[in-house]
């Protein structure tokens, strides 16, 4: 996947195995989570989902009580048409109009007053909740390693923070309230017609009881359809992320068409399940109509004759009709309520496995503690595999003193990158270790080691913020002064000060209204205020030209002063100052010493060197002539 980082800094494919073709099996839209083909853990889900509740518990007390009263409020009304008819109008008890009458008015405003109040507290308590989830999780996301991100879909990631978080809202807003209130006003509904009569609630009742089994055997149906939508939805979140961050890529290569298509398969996907799930709701509310049909045809076959019995009054009988419809709402209204909580359910599941991954946080509990360090580094015996059996590294043994520029050269895929990742402790040695200060890496902690590092990218990363904000992200607390200061040191104050906002200037999503020097004496300037002891330069001066490159160099040259610096080198030129160089090929050492030495020698580096010599003097020369195909594979090799 074009623009997805795979644990080497810089975006190439080092590891065996990693690479995938966007025309490929990217086009089937694959998440790689974890668990993502496992059925919902009902009983996970509802341990986290009892766990909000509780945490929300006095709001949903509050909301409750609301609730009940409000629905005994609503019992009024039913109940009061037996007295109107047998009564007021059957005994002429006119004198029991008015009363009655008001009791029927100050219900309804009672209804009304608890409905709104109801609404503020749950809905307030949920929009808490889902905000509460949403920090949670991402707490947890930016917490979890850097292999993490590598195998999975930056969309799906906002899938999980944003889109599963808000199915919350049935669980602590209005979805268990209704049920609980439902519940009860049945109870109490079913209480009046055992009352009324018996033998026609008992008839009514195995309708809805089985009814009650036909919801319960379609929500076991509905709950992996609702769970398989989130996934679909975080998959084409995921692709259509990729598509729109590479559209520079995309629009070059003409494949708008491709992606079109890959979205539409997706989109198919969702209208599948979509169209699914509206058949089983569909099913549900065609079978609540049945049931309501035959509760009307067992009314009108048990209750009428039993009014002409005299076994019951005209009024019992409306009466009875009335609280018939308040004990079908709650149940018919479980197909909506059902769902909606099957649908928190499946997302509350999807929640609680990004929330059981272990953090770097939590590897840190058992590691010490390390404040300030000199900046040795030393690799001992290391080896690394991203996939068993398929070392990128093999036995790499070097030292880096305090202070010194180690820089790394060798051709693509020979594990300059991994090495690297290794000392920003993006991965960890398969065999080996890698020590700071005579300190096993692995034995310290990585917020404190990482606090040491600076880092300069081939392409680096600008949010889409001010020019002055990107610069201070390293140290949000810089003042303005330090910030234009170091900026001046990065020799980008010039171009900045010429923008019409100057550091106030917005640089657009990932710095896309910069230019390509103009964002990496930006990155110069933010690691220069962070003032690392550790630094690294991954390729950051390739693909730039000759001024932009001179201003780039120079500024680096003042941010490598006194730090233990690693350079990724693209331009063999850029690295002669390098106390040490070393070369890589297949993930080993090959050769390793000064410019000078390894020119002297007349090896790998001398060949590397010369031929890349030879292709600059070319393009100064003959512009136009080119190198054979094998010379030009071996220079963008080096």
């Amino acid at each position: 996947m074009i623009g997805r980082g795979n644990g080497n800094l810089s975006g190439k494919a080092e590891r065996p195995g990693r690479a995938v073709s966007r025309a490929s099996s990217s086009d089937d839209l694959k998440t790689g989570l974890p668990n993502a083909k496992k059925k919902v853990d009902t009983k996970a889900a509802w341990r986290e989902a009892r766990k909000l509740m509780m945490q929300h518990r006095r709001s949903l007390s509050i909301g409750l009580v609301l609730m009940l009263v409000s629905r005994l409020a609503g019992l009024l009304l039913p109940a009061s048409t037996k007295w109107l008819i047998d009564d007021v109008i059957g005994k002429n008890r006119h004198d029991l109009l008015w009363p009655i009458a008001f009791a029927v008015a100050g219900a309804t405003v009672v209804q009304a007053i608890t409905g709104f109040a109801l609404s503020q507290v749950i809905s307030v308590a949920a929009q808490k909740a889902i905000s509460d989830m949403r920090r949670r999780v991402l707490n947890k996301v930016t917490r979890l390693p850097v292999r993490f991100f590598d195998e999975h879909q930056t969309g799906v990631l906002i899938s999980r923070v944003m889109s599963d978080a808000e199915g919350i809202r049935n669980l602590v807003g209005t979805g268990v309230v209704q049920l609980v209130g439902g519940v009860f006003t049945a109870v109490v509904a079913l209480g009046v017609l055992f009352y009324l009569n018996w033998v026609m609630t008992c008839a009514i009742l195995v309708l809805l009881v089985a009814f009650g089994g036909g919801m319960t055997t379609a929500f076991k149906k509905l709950r992996p359809i609702f769970r398989e939508r989130g996934k679909i939805n975080a998959e084409i979140t995921g692709r259509l992320n990729e598509t729109l961050n590479g559209i520079r890529v995309v629009k070059a290569y003409g494949t708008e068409r491709r992606e079109q298509v890959v979205f539409a398969k997706g989109v198919h996907r969702l209208f599948r399940n979509i169209a699914s799930s509206i058949t089983g709701v569909s099913a549900t509310t065609s079978g609540s109509t049945v049931v309501v049909g035959l509760v009307g045809f067992v009314i009108f076959a048990i209750g009428g004759p039993a009014v002409v019995r005299g076994d019951m009054t005209l009024g019992q009988l409306m009466s009875y009709t009335a609280f018939v419809g308040i004990l079908s709402a709650p149940v018919v209204s479980i197909a909506s309520i059902g769902t909606q909580i099957s649908e928190a359910i499946a997302g509350l599941d999807r929640i609680r496995e990004i929330l059981e991954l272990p953090t770097e946080i939590d590897e840190d509990a058992r590691r010490d503690r390390l404040p300030v360090i000199r900046g040795d580094i030393r690799f001992d015996h290391v080896s690394f595999e991203y996939n068993p059996g398929q070392p990128v590294l093999k036995d790499v043994t070097f030292d880096a003193a305090s202070g010194s520029t180690t820089a790394l050269v060798g051709s693509s895929g020979s594990g300059k990158s991994t090495l690297v990742s290794l000392v920003m402790a993006f991965n960890r040695p398969t065999v080996g270790r890698v020590l700071v200060d005579g300190r096993d890496l692995d034995d310290v902690r990585l917020v404190d080691y990482r606090s040491h590092l600076g880092v300069v990218l081939q392409d680096n990363f600008l949010f889409d913020g001010t020019v002055a904000e990107n610069i201070a992200f390293s140290r949000p607390s810089a003042p303005r002064e330090e910030i234009e200061h170091v900026a001046r040191l990065a020799n980008c104050d010039e171009f900045v000060r010429g923008f019409p906002k100057g550091y106030d200037t917005v640089v657009g999503e990932r710095g896309v209204r910069l230019s390509g020097g103009q964002r990496q004496r930006i990155a110069i300037a933010r690691a220069l205020l962070a003032d690392p002891r550790i630094l690294i330069l991954d390729e950051a001066t390739s693909s730039l030209d000759s001024e932009s490159e001179s201003l780039i160099q120079e500024a680096l040259g003042r941010l490598r002063g006194g730090r233990t610096t690693f350079v990724i080198a693209h331009r063999l030129s850029t690295i002669r100052s390098a106390d040490q160089i070393l070369v890589l090929e297949h993930g080993e050492i090959v050769e390793r010493g000064s410019h000078a030495e390894l020119m002297a020698l007349g090896g790998r580096y001398r060949t590397l060197h010369d031929r890349q010599y030879q292709w600059e003097q070319n393009r100064f020369i003959n512009p136009g002539e080119e190198l054979t195909a094998a010379e030009d594979v071996e220079t963008a090799k080096a």
